[in-house]
């Protein structure tokens, strides 16, 4: 697993400083009060099974999933949305989804979903949520492959149920000729190749 220091370095190498009209220095500085919150021994990532300790999240109006979507990149492919007719700002956190006030928290104990492969999303939800877990948000996943790009297995890919719009579509992402793709299905219909990722925490945020 990326330490919290490697973890920052991508987003450092990304430009994600620029992006939030901020110094590198003084991106490195406002993230640093974070590591108060990084949880001890946490597991490093294991692809096969899907799970990840966990991931550092940006999540701001500066940094919007049109941005920082076409900067994953899986295997030298970059990644590509294919939302329409929607964008990806008309899916937003789900009304009882517990997001910290701020642009930067830690997400913790991350699992892609592989026990809810096939499952129908309605099910899936309450399923995950019987578990003490919470859906991911479509700002999460796309931070959760910004830095591990190979969480995105081929028939092992996920949906994300923290973000919904004003209809019955459900973002995921997925593999699409071996490029990370940013799409939706609908909520009443189950894949084979889609699991349901969620967390069991979020940590207290802080402004950048």
């Amino acid at each position: 697993m990326k330490s919290f220091d490697e973890q920052v370095d991508q987003l450092v190498k990304l430009g994600y400083p620029e992006m939030l009209d901020c110094t590198a220095e003084v991106f490195r500085q406002r993230l640093s009060r974070l590591r108060a919150h990084l949880p001890e021994g946490a597991p490093g990532l294991k692809v096969q099974e899907g799970t990840i300790g966990y991931v550092l999240i940006i999540n701001s109006a500066a940094a919007p999933v049109e941005k920082t979507l076409p900067l994953v990149e899986r295997d030298g492919r970059t990644a590509v949305e294919g939302l329409r007719p929607c964008t990806p700002a008309d899916f937003r956190p789900i009304a009882d989804l517990p997001i910290p006030d701020g642009q930067a928290y830690l997400l913790m104990d991350i699992d892609r979903g592989n026990e809810s492969l096939n499952e129908v999303p309605n099910a899936a939800h309450m399923q995950i949520r019987s578990e003490g877990r919470f859906p991911l948000t479509i700002e999460e996943g796309v931070s959760v492959v910004t830095q591990y790009p190979e969480f995105l297995q081929p028939n092992r890919c996920f949906m994300m149920l923290g973000s919904r719009g004003s209809d019955k579509r459900v973002p995921a992402l997925w593999l699409s000729a071996k490029r990370p793709k940013l799409g939706w299905c609908w909520e009443g219909n189950p894949h084979t190749w889609l699991g349901f990722a969620s967390c069991r925490t979020r940590s207290p945020a802080v402004e950048l």
